[in-house]
C-alpha cells in the first residue's frame, strides 16, 4: 500500500469528548490507521468539556483566522499526542465553550466555522492531507467549501488534489438549517443551492453537502448501506443516496480491544478470559448484588445500554415487560432519553422489585460491569447503523439478542438450535412477540449449560477489534488516490 496522509475530522473524539458512538469511532480507528503505516490526524473543537488531564497537555501551535462572509473569526490551534495519535483542537471560546456540544441556536453557524477551519488550519500545521475523512453532518460543509473556495483557488495548488471520504454514522441527524446561512455563513454561491446539492425542503442540509459533493461515501455496515437506498431508512435523501450508490461503501465499525480486555479490564469485578470463564460468573454475582437485584446464578440476566429512545426498540420492551418478566428473567438497565421510556423503566423498577434495576443515567463503569456481568444484552432496534454495544456484549461473553437490521445483522450470526453454530439470538420484523421469541429461545439454551457455554466461547471468539475495518479504510483510501489520483 501506498503512504497515505489521513486528516480525520470528527465534532466529538473519545476520551476527549462524547455524546455516543461516533466518538468511540474517532478515538479508535485513527490508532488502527496509524498501525497500518498511515500518517494520521485527527481534528476535533477545543470544548469547554474536555478534562482538564488532556488540557493541561495540549501545546499551542498558533491560530488562523476563518472567514464567515462579512466576519473574520479567530480561531486557535492546538495538539496533543495521544497513544500515538497527533490530534488537534480548534479554539474559539465564543463557538465551542458551551453548556453542551450541541443543540443551540447557532448550531449552523458554529460547525460551518469548524468546516471552514478545518481546511483553513492545514497551512498552519504543514500538514497537505491526500484524504481528509469526514464524519456526520458537522463536518458534511467540509466537501463543498473545498469545492467552492479552496481547490482551485488558493496558491501553489496547496488543496488541489484533496479527496474527501463523507461516512455517515447516523442518517437521522442532518443538520438542517434556514437557507439564510448560504449568504450570511457559509459565503456559498446560490448555484449550489438545488436538489442534487444543499437544497432540502427550503432549507439547507450539512449531511446532504457532504453526500453531494464528496468524493466517496461510507456508512458503518453493509446492511445499512443497502437499507438507506430505500423510503424506510432513507431520511427523505435516499433518492441522492441511490444515486450516488456506485460510491457508497459499508464498513463495519470495530471496538478499541486493548481498552475493552476481560483479562485486563480494571473497572469489571473480576477479569476472566475465554479460557477461564469462571470470573463471570463472579461479575454477575456482584451486579445483582450492588444493583439491587435477587442474587441468583441460575436466573438469565438480560444487560440493556443504550438512550432510552425509541428508535432503540423500547416500545418493544414496554409492551411485552410483563410478558418478559413471566419468563423468570432479570432486567438491569442503563441510559437516560425519552421521559416515556424513563418513566417506564422506573415503574418495572417498583413493580418488580429484585427482579428489574433502573440505571436512569450514564455510568462508564457500571456500563463494563453490564457487559461482564449479564447473561444476555438486549437490542431491538427499529434500525441501527452499525451499534456497539452488541460487539462489547460478544467480547465480554454476553450473548445478544437483536433485530435484524443494520449493523446488527451484519455482527450477529442467529443461533442454530440444531447445529450450535452462531453468536446470538435474532428476529426480523419490528413486532413485539418476535422479540419475546427470541428472549424465550435464549432462555432455552441458557438452561442447556453445556450449550451455553459453547456459545459464550464462540460470542468471545469472534474479532470485531478495529484491525480488519481500518485495513478496509485503507483499501478505500488507496482506490481513491489510483481511480482520481493523489
Amino acid at each position: 500500500m501506498k503512504d497515505i496522509r489521513i486528516w480525520f475530522a470528527s465534532s466529538e473524539v473519545a476520551p476527549f469528548a462524547k455524546t455516543g458512538g461516533l466518538a468511540d469511532v474517532a478515538g479508535s480507528l485513527p490508532k488502527a490507521l496509524k498501525k497500518l503505516g498511515a500518517d494520521v490526524r485527527v481534528v476535533m473543537p477545543k470544548y469547554r468539556q474536555i478534562p482538564k488531564e488532556y488540557v493541561e497537555r495540549m501545546r499551542f501551535l498558533g491560530y488562523t483566522m476563518v472567514d464567515l462572509t462579512w466576519r473574520k473569526q479567530y480561531c486557535g490551534v492546538f495538539s496533543l499526542e495521544h497513544e500515538g495519535v497527533t490530534f488537534y483542537f480548534l479554539d474559539n471560546e465564543f463557538y465551542f465553550f458551551r453548556d453542551w456540544y450541541y443543540g443551540m441556536f447557532d448550531d449552523g453557524e458554529r460547525f460551518a466555522f469548524f468546516s471552514k477551519a478545518i481546511l483553513e488550519m492545514l497551512p498552519l500545521i504543514d500538514f497537505k492531507p491526500d484524504i481528509i475523512h469526514l464524519n456526520d453532518w458537522q463536518t458534511g460543509l467540509v466537501s463543498v467549501l473545498l469545492d467552492a473556495h479552496y481547490r482551485d483557488y488558493r496558491e501553489n495548488g496547496f488543496y488541489k488534489k484533496i479527496h474527501t471520504v463523507f461516512t455517515i454514522h447516523n442518517l437521522k441527524y442532518q443538520g438542517v438549517f434556514p437557507k439564510q446561512v448560504m449568504d450570511e455563513v457559509l459565503g456559498l454561491d446560490w448555484s449550489f443551492f438545488n436538489q442534487d446539492g444543499l437544497e432540502f425542503h427550503d432549507n439547507v442540509n450539512y449531511l446532504k453537502a457532504g453526500l453531494a459533493y464528496s468524493t466517496v461515501l461510507s456508512t458503518v455496515s453493509k446492511t445499512y448501506a443497502e437499507e438507506i437506498k430505500y423510503d424506510f431508512f432513507g431520511e427523505n435523501l435516499q433518492g441522492l443516496i441511490r444515486k450516488r450508490s456506485s460510491d457508497m461503501y459499508g464498513i463495519v465499525n470495530g471496538i478499541d480491544y486493548d481498552l475493552n480486555d476481560p483479562e485486563k479490564d480494571e473497572r469489571i469485578y473480576k477479569t476472566f478470559s475465554i479460557d477461564r470463564p469462571e470470573g463471570k460468573y463472579e461479575n454477575k454475582r456482584r451486579l445483582q448484588e450492588d444493583c439491587g437485584l435477587e442474587v441468583k446464578a441460575d436466573i438469565p440476566l438480560v444487560g440493556i445500554i443504550s438512550r432510552l429512545i425509541q428508535q432503540k426498540g423500547f416500545d418493544l420492551i414496554e409492551r411485552m415487560m410483563s410478558e418478559l418478566m413471566d419468563l423468570g428473567i432479570q432486567i438491569i438497565v442503563l441510559g437516560t432519553g425519552d421521559q416515556r421510556y424513563e418513566d417506564h423503566f422506573r415503574w418495572a423498577q417498583s413493580r418488580y422489585p429484585g427482579r428489574v434495576s433502573a440505571n436512569i443515567c450514564y455510568d462508564s463503569v457500571l456500563a463494563q460491569r453490564i457487559y461482564a456481568g449479564s447473561d444476555m444484552f438486549l437490542m431491538p432496534s427499529l434500525y441501527e447503523p452499525c451499534g456497539l454495544s452488541q460487539l462489547f456484549s460478544m467480547r465480554y461473553g454476553t450473548v445478544p439478542i437483536v433485530r435484524e437490521t443494520g449493523g446488527l445483522k451484519d455482527t450477529v450470526i442467529p443461533y442454530n438450535m440444531y447445529t450450535g453454530e452462531g453468536t446470538g439470538f435474532t428476529f426480523a420484523n419490528y413486532n413485539a412477540h418476535e422479540m419475546k421469541d427470541a428472549v424465550v429461545r435464549a432462555i432455552q439454551v441458557y438452561r442447556d449449560r453445556d450449550r451455553w457455554r459453547k456459545l459464550v466461547k464462540s460470542c468471545m471468539s469472534q474479532d470485531f477489534s478495529w484491525d480488519h475495518s481500518a485495513l478496509q479504510y485503507m483499501q478505500l483510501y488507496n482506490m481513491i488516490l489510483d481511480r482520481y489520483g493523489g
